[in-house]
Protein backbone atom coordinates (compact mmCIF):
# COMPACT_ATOMS: atom_id res chain seq x y z
CA UNK A 1 0.00 0.00 0.00
CA UNK A 2 0.95 3.28 0.11
CA UNK A 3 2.92 5.18 2.85
CA UNK A 4 2.03 5.24 6.36
CA UNK A 5 3.88 6.77 9.46
CA UNK A 6 4.74 3.25 10.26
CA UNK A 7 7.41 2.98 7.85
CA UNK A 8 9.38 5.93 9.93
CA UNK A 9 9.92 3.85 13.03
CA UNK A 10 12.42 2.29 10.83
CA UNK A 11 14.56 5.60 12.27
CA UNK A 12 15.33 5.60 15.99
CA UNK A 13 17.76 8.50 16.60
CA UNK A 14 17.76 8.99 20.32
CA UNK A 15 19.39 12.55 19.71
CA UNK A 16 20.05 14.77 16.42
CA UNK A 17 23.21 16.95 15.79
CA UNK A 18 22.40 19.91 13.75
CA UNK A 19 23.89 18.43 10.41
CA UNK A 20 21.13 15.83 10.59
CA UNK A 21 18.72 17.70 10.51
CA UNK A 22 20.04 19.57 7.16
CA UNK A 23 21.42 16.63 5.34
CA UNK A 24 19.85 13.61 6.71
CA UNK A 25 16.60 14.61 7.01
CA UNK A 26 16.65 16.66 3.35
CA UNK A 27 17.42 13.27 1.90
CA UNK A 28 15.01 11.34 3.99
CA UNK A 29 12.25 13.74 2.98
CA UNK A 30 12.80 13.21 -0.50
CA UNK A 31 13.27 9.34 -0.12
CA UNK A 32 10.07 8.59 2.16
CA UNK A 33 8.08 11.72 1.50
CA UNK A 34 8.67 13.42 -2.08
CA UNK A 35 8.96 9.73 -4.34
CA UNK A 36 5.85 9.19 -2.64
CA UNK A 37 4.21 12.56 -3.78
CA UNK A 38 5.15 12.14 -6.81
CA UNK A 39 3.88 9.13 -7.60
CA UNK A 40 0.51 10.31 -6.31
CA UNK A 41 0.60 13.14 -8.56
CA UNK A 42 1.82 11.19 -11.83
CA UNK A 43 -0.99 8.56 -10.99
CA UNK A 44 -3.79 11.66 -11.05
CA UNK A 45 -4.42 12.84 -14.30
CA UNK A 46 -2.30 16.57 -14.68
CA UNK A 47 -6.08 18.75 -15.19
CA UNK A 48 -7.06 17.67 -11.86
CA UNK A 49 -3.63 19.30 -10.26
CA UNK A 50 -5.36 22.61 -9.77
CA UNK A 51 -8.79 20.76 -8.07
CA UNK A 52 -8.11 20.44 -4.25
CA UNK A 53 -11.08 17.84 -3.70
CA UNK A 54 -8.30 15.89 -5.76
CA UNK A 55 -4.96 16.58 -4.16
CA UNK A 56 -5.95 17.64 -0.92
CA UNK A 57 -4.91 13.71 0.25
CA UNK A 58 -1.32 13.35 -1.55
CA UNK A 59 -0.63 16.88 -0.28
CA UNK A 60 -1.93 16.03 3.64
CA UNK A 61 0.05 12.41 3.12
CA UNK A 62 3.25 15.07 2.28
CA UNK A 63 2.70 17.94 5.16
CA UNK A 64 2.46 14.61 7.56
CA UNK A 65 5.18 12.51 6.05
CA UNK A 66 7.74 15.37 6.70
CA UNK A 67 6.45 16.21 10.13
CA UNK A 68 6.92 12.36 11.22
CA UNK A 69 10.34 12.46 9.92
CA UNK A 70 11.43 15.41 11.39
CA UNK A 71 9.64 13.64 14.91
CA UNK A 72 11.85 10.96 14.65
CA UNK A 73 15.17 12.55 13.69
CA UNK A 74 14.04 14.75 16.25
CA UNK A 75 14.09 18.12 13.97
CA UNK A 76 12.57 21.23 14.14
CA UNK A 77 9.13 21.15 11.75
CA UNK A 78 8.21 22.85 10.28
CA UNK A 79 11.53 24.75 9.01
CA UNK A 80 13.39 26.54 5.79
CA UNK A 81 14.17 22.82 4.07
CA UNK A 82 9.96 22.31 4.39
CA UNK A 83 9.41 25.87 3.28
CA UNK A 84 11.78 25.90 0.08
CA UNK A 85 10.49 22.07 -0.76
CA UNK A 86 6.64 23.54 -0.38
CA UNK A 87 7.94 26.57 -2.63
CA UNK A 88 9.68 24.00 -5.20
CA UNK A 89 6.57 21.81 -5.06
CA UNK A 90 4.19 24.61 -5.61
CA UNK A 91 6.08 26.16 -8.72
CA UNK A 92 6.77 22.28 -10.08
CA UNK A 93 2.64 21.18 -9.49
CA UNK A 94 0.52 24.14 -8.87
CA UNK A 95 1.93 27.09 -10.42
CA UNK A 96 -1.65 27.72 -12.80
CA UNK A 97 -3.37 27.20 -9.82
CA UNK A 98 -5.39 29.92 -8.23
CA UNK A 99 -5.59 30.14 -3.99
CA UNK A 100 -9.14 28.79 -4.61
CA UNK A 101 -7.91 25.89 -6.55
CA UNK A 102 -9.86 26.99 -9.61
CA UNK A 103 -7.92 28.67 -12.81
CA UNK A 104 -7.91 32.66 -12.67
CA UNK A 105 -9.99 34.05 -15.53
CA UNK A 106 -12.74 36.96 -16.47
CA UNK A 107 -16.40 36.06 -15.26
CA UNK A 108 -19.03 35.92 -18.41
CA UNK A 109 -19.58 39.20 -19.52
CA UNK A 110 -23.62 38.88 -18.58
CA UNK A 111 -22.08 38.91 -14.42
CA UNK A 112 -19.06 41.46 -15.49
CA UNK A 113 -21.39 44.14 -17.69
CA UNK A 114 -23.66 45.03 -14.93
CA UNK A 115 -20.48 45.46 -12.76
CA UNK A 116 -19.12 48.02 -15.15
CA UNK A 117 -22.20 49.39 -16.55
CA UNK A 118 -24.04 50.48 -13.66
CA UNK A 119 -21.05 52.91 -11.84
CA UNK A 120 -20.50 54.24 -15.45
CA UNK A 121 -24.08 55.33 -15.52
CA UNK A 122 -24.08 56.82 -11.95
CA UNK A 123 -21.38 59.07 -12.65
CA UNK A 124 -23.06 60.10 -15.92
CA UNK A 125 -26.38 60.58 -14.25
CA UNK A 126 -24.58 62.21 -11.35
CA UNK A 127 -22.49 64.39 -13.53
CA UNK A 128 -25.29 66.00 -15.32
CA UNK A 129 -27.41 66.16 -12.47
CA UNK A 130 -24.55 68.75 -10.79
CA UNK A 131 -24.04 70.75 -14.32
CA UNK A 132 -28.25 71.00 -14.22
CA UNK A 133 -28.36 72.39 -10.71
CA UNK A 134 -25.91 74.52 -11.05
CA UNK A 135 -27.40 75.98 -14.30
CA UNK A 136 -30.69 75.83 -12.78
CA UNK A 137 -30.24 77.41 -9.35
CA UNK A 138 -27.80 80.41 -10.56
CA UNK A 139 -30.28 82.63 -9.99
CA UNK A 140 -31.41 82.58 -6.22
CA UNK A 141 -29.13 83.82 -4.05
Amino acid sequence: GGWSPGRVELWTLSTAAPSICSGAYGRAIADFCVTKFTLDMKALDQSLWCSWSDTFQPYEELTNCTYFVALKMHCFWPNQQIDELFIRLHMDYFHDCALTGRLLRDPPIRILGPFIGVPVLVTLLMTALVVWSGKCCQGIV
